[in-house]
């Protein structure tokens, strides 16, 4: 459908949107048992009888587990319950060892809290949470990659048992942009306490999306449909973009919308049904037999609370505050700690905060994404990086050949001074070479030259761009500008003074 006429349609349907987000923990053992937390084990090496769900084996808590949960909950704004219980959630999957698993259903870890997504027209509004309760992870389907893949499956459980959370957000988001924002602040809070890295190709961060449709201004919600298989935050967007178009054409046809769960298909880029909808008494929930209630002391949730880091929402208001960045600069600089410490770096040894985040958002940002690496790799330090700031700052190199410099620090870790000195890249400030090219280009452009003169200030930077090429870049932008200037509003000839 033509994105106009897709616009249309969905301006009189407004989409209602949930998403249940499970989260593996950082914790060295497994939830119930002291397997090993770890990824990239050759399959079913991290296992043993507890979470294979062998006869007689039982369960036992992890206390590390609980305090990362709790540490999420606290840093959501969510309220830990001092009492909460663990049951079996009964359903039938080959990854499922013991035929159920090890959840928290009626009385859950944490209620309530809140993600704060940016708006449009500027400010921010709060998502409110409502739960936020552990689990085990099941295991994992293996499809393809084994000489029996074309007639067989198999199946690892060493992701079996790993510690989960799941945030159920409340049905507030009202936009495919409003989720991904979502989720990414919701990434930025969970790196910013620790207690995973959210990486999602490694599977330690998974999102359900669920979606219905409703007339715009009418209070009453529509039939929900659940999508899964959703592998990263643009595909999250791109799912709810197809579902809720899909779900306005039925309406407006006159059909009705089944309640189901749909799969995604990224290649595709559309879903399909995968089975209806289950409810909760589909999992015939019942209390864990073989685990006590949990209860959370005061005092320890206190130590947890004490102890959390500064978290995203308060660092971006201290960087618009004290360093006087943009609220959209200081969103994107504290997506993770890392970030956020690598620009104050830059900054503290810049002096100048805003420049520094204009070299971080736009050069090592770009770099990372095109590496693939995380900011912790980044092959240029900060103080290197100030460096180079400070040789713009200072006129000894041109802003254009500065991202050329970068390029090179990028690739070889040289300091920006030894590239500069070694390449004859400093910066032309010498009246002499400047007159000489400007003399050059508006002699060889008699047309443009009038045309200027003739009003069009604006042609201005056409001479600016031919007067560098001849320089190779590297004219002191002001100055060369000025000269430009003089020559063009002068009545001598260009170039005679």
């Amino acid at each position: 459908m033509p994105r106009e006429a897709r616009d249309e349609l969905l301006a009189r349907w407004e989409p209602v949107i949930g998403l249940e987000v499970h989260v593996q923990l950082l914790t060295a053992t497994k939830i119930f048992c002291p397997c090993p937390n770890r990824f990239g084990a050759e399959p079913n090496t991290l296992v043993c009888p507890v979470c294979l769900g062998l006869p007689g084996a039982l369960p036992v808590l992890s206390r590390e587990a609980v305090a990362q949960a709790a540490r999420a909950a606290l840093a959501l704004g969510a309220e830990v319950q001092p009492l909460s219980v663990f049951e079996r959630k009964n359903y039938f999957y080959p990854d499922l060892p013991k035929g159920y698993q090890i959840s928290q259903y009626r009385q859950p870890l944490a209620l309530g809290g809140q993600v704060e997504v940016p708006q449009e027209g500027g400010g921010r509004r709060a998502i409110g949470l409502e739960r936020l309760h552990m689990e085990e992870d099941a295991g994992k389907l293996l499809h393809d990659g084994f000489p029996w893949s074309t007639t067989r499956s198999g199946v690892d459980l060493n992701r079996a048992g790993v510690p989960l959370v799941e945030i159920v957000s409340r049905p507030e988001l009202r936009s495919p942009q409003e989720a991904f924002d979502y989720l990414t602040a919701l990434k930025a809070v969970l790196l910013f306490t620790g207690v995973s890295d959210v990486n999602m190709e490694e599977g330690s961060l998974r999102c359900d999306a669920n979606v219905s449709l409703r007339p715009r201004g009418q209070a009453a919600l529509g039939t929900r449909v659940e999508i899964k298989n959703l592998n990263s935050f643009r595909h999250v967007a791109r799912a709810l973009e197809y579902e809720a178009e899909r779900q306005a054409r039925t309406l407006e046809s006159g059909g009705q919308v089944a309640q189901e769960t749909r799969l995604w298909n990224a290649d595709r880029g559309e879903s399909a049904p995968l089975r209806s909808k289950e409810e909760a008494q589909d999992y015939r929930y019942f209390p864990e037999p073989d685990l006590p209630p949990l209860r959370v002391a005061p005092d320890w949730l206190a130590e947890l609370r004490a102890a959390l880091p500064e978290l995203p929402a308060a660092r971006r208001q201290r960087f618009v505050a004290e360093h006087g960045l943009p609220d959209y600069d200081a969103g994107v600089l504290t997506q993770s700690p890392a970030l956020a410490d690598y620009f104050e770096a830059v900054a503290r040894a810049s002096g100048a905060p805003k420049a520094a985040s204009n070299w971080v958002m736009t050069e090592v940002l770009r770099k990372l994404k095109d590496d693939e690496r995380p900011v912790e790799r980044c092959p240029v330090p900060p103080g290197r990086l100030a460096e180079l700031m400070g040789l713009v700052e200072g006129g000894r190199v041109s802003g254009s050949v500065a991202k050329a410099v970068f390029e090179r620090m990028w690739s070889s870790g040289e300091a920006p001074a030894v590239i500069v000195e070694r390449e004859g890249l400093a910066q032309v400030s010498d009246e002499g070479p400047l007159r000489a090219a400007v003399a050059e280009v508006l002699a060889q452009s008699p047309e443009q030259v009038a045309t200027y003169r003739a009003g069009k200030a604006s042609a201005l930077g056409w001479f600016v761009g031919q007067a560098m090429r001849r320089l190779g870049g590297k004219a002191n932008p002001q100055l060369l500008n000025k000269l430009l200037r003089e020559a063009l509003d002068g009545e001598a000839p260009p170039g005679g003074r």
